[in-house]
């Protein structure tokens, strides 16, 4: 608060001193240092107003991100699969560190699931937008005559949980299976059985981790993992909102999506919630959804 307070009262004093500058000003060199000193201020002042917007109660937590892949087989698996990169570049560019907690991959192209543990200042906050369903519509590189097709995937966003946050998960409600590792996690990950699957019995929830070679640290992931989750139901829970345990209950289908990702017949990605949207396809793709989060932070306020 105190950083934000601090801003605020230099942007205030600088904006005091550019109204007594034009006062005084008869120079043109003059008025363009002004002009590009203002424009330092508007950006300033827009990272300001983002900083307000993080007013949710577990905004400044780190984050669990899933990408599932709708009906489709290969062409969806191919969505998921993009989307990843998406989510992975967009914390390379924006100081967010992310560890891939579980990943597997589609039988011929992308993948079948992939579970991200995202670490950063008010990750949680940015990343919750992106829970729901998008849909991408393309020219198929899957589909010999070149048609058009549709695609969906789901992505899930829960905020990793203090200890100070109590959600009881009593042994006898989950079932703990471990198994051999299929996926990166560092030289011999894969060759003892450290990969753990927890399935939680009266939800019916299952989260897998294989990230790390110990079978215990893989199994405290997992029940951190669930944990976030049983604490998301009791909360939407309380609000008595039609939402599945990430944030939505909707199929992964036509009708059901947050975001449209339109690269055929013509380059276009649109927020359906906000209405915010971007003809720059290749950008967004590449990491540049920053805008996507700020723009949800606000309807939502």
């Amino acid at each position: 608060m105190k950083k934000n307070i601090s801003n605020y009262s230099n942007i205030l004093n600088r904006l005091n001193d550019i109204e007594d500058l034009l006062n005084i000003i008869n120079e043109q060199d003059e008025l363009i240092e002004i002009e590009n000193e203002i424009s330092k201020i508007k950006n300033e002042l827009e990272e300001l107003e983002t900083e307000t917007l993080f007013s949710g109660e577990y905004d400044e937590y780190d984050c669990f991100l899933e990408i599932h892949p709708g009906a489709g087989g290969t062409e969806a698996c191919d969505w998921a699969d993009m989307l990843f990169r998406m989510y992975t570049m967009f914390c390379e560019k924006n100081n967010f560190k992310y560890e891939i907690i579980d990943k597997l991959k589609g039988e011929t192209a992308g993948i079948k699931s992939v579970t991200l543990n995202i670490k950063g200042l008010h990750a949680y906050g940015y990343f919750k937008g992106e829970s729901g369903v998008h849909r991408l519509v393309r020219i198929s590189p899957f589909n010999a005559a070149g048609k058009r097709q549709t695609s969906f995937a789901s992505v899930s966003v829960i905020p990793e949980l203090n200890n100070d946050i109590n959600i009881e998960i009593k042994e006898e409600d989950i079932r703990v299976d471990v198994y051999r590792s299929s996926g990166c996690g560092g030289q011999g990950v894969n060759t003892t059985d450290s990969a753990v699957r927890i399935t939680h019995i009266p939800t019916g929830i299952v989260v897998t981790c294989q990230n790390e070679r110990s079978q215990l640290k893989n199994k405290e992931i997992a029940l951190n993992i669930l944990k976030g989750k049983l604490f998301q139901i009791e909360e939407q829970n309380k609000k008595d909102e039609l939402n599945n345990l990430k944030g939505n209950n909707k199929n992964i289908e036509f009708g059901n999506q947050i975001r449209n990702y339109t690269l055929e017949p013509y380059s276009l990605i649109k927020d359906v919630r906000t209405g915010y949207e971007s003809n720059n396809v290749t950008k967004v793709l590449n990491g540049d959804i920053i805008e996507f989060m700020k723009a949800y932070l606000r309807i939502k306020r």
